[in-house]
C-alpha cells in the first residue's frame, strides 16, 4: 500500500470552500451543496494516497514553482503542492477565472 502524506488546506483554500459551499447553498439549495462539498472532499482526500494524481499546473511560472493543478468538478479545480510528505492545498477556483495570477 503507497505511503500516506498529509493534507493540508491552506487559509485561502479553506476559505475558496467554505464559499464555493455557501454559493451553491444560495443559488441552487442544500442538497447540491452537500453533493458539491462531498465530491470535493473525496477527490481531495485522493491526494494523500496519490499526491502526485493531478497534472503538473500548465500555466509555466505556476509549473516552475512547482504547483499541480487536481480538477475537482467541472468547474472546480484545486492548486497545490507536494513538498516533503505533506501536500499543501493553495487554493480552490473557478476552472474558467484567471486564477493563475492569484498565485503568482
Amino acid at each position: 500500500m503507497p505511503t500516506k502524506v498529509k493534507l493540508l488546506y491552506l487559509k485561502p483554500a479553506q476559505d475558496d470552500f467554505e464559499e464555493i459551499v455557501k454559493y451553491h447553498i444560495a443559488e441552487v439549495g442544500v442538497s447540491s451543496a452537500a453533493a458539491i462539498a462531498a465530491t470535493m472532499e473525496t477527490t481531495l482526500q485522493k491526494l494523500e494516497i496519490f499526491p502526485l494524481m493531478g497534472q503538473t499546473h500548465p500555466d509555466p511560472v505556476l509549473a516552475a514553482s512547482g504547483f499541480r493543478k487536481l480538477v475537482l468538478t467541472r468547474t472546480y479545480v484545486a492548486i497545490y503542492k507536494l513538498i516533503g510528505d505533506t501536500v499543501y492545498l493553495y487554493r480552490i477556483v473557478n476552472a474558467r477565472s484567471d486564477y493563475p495570477r492569484l498565485l503568482r
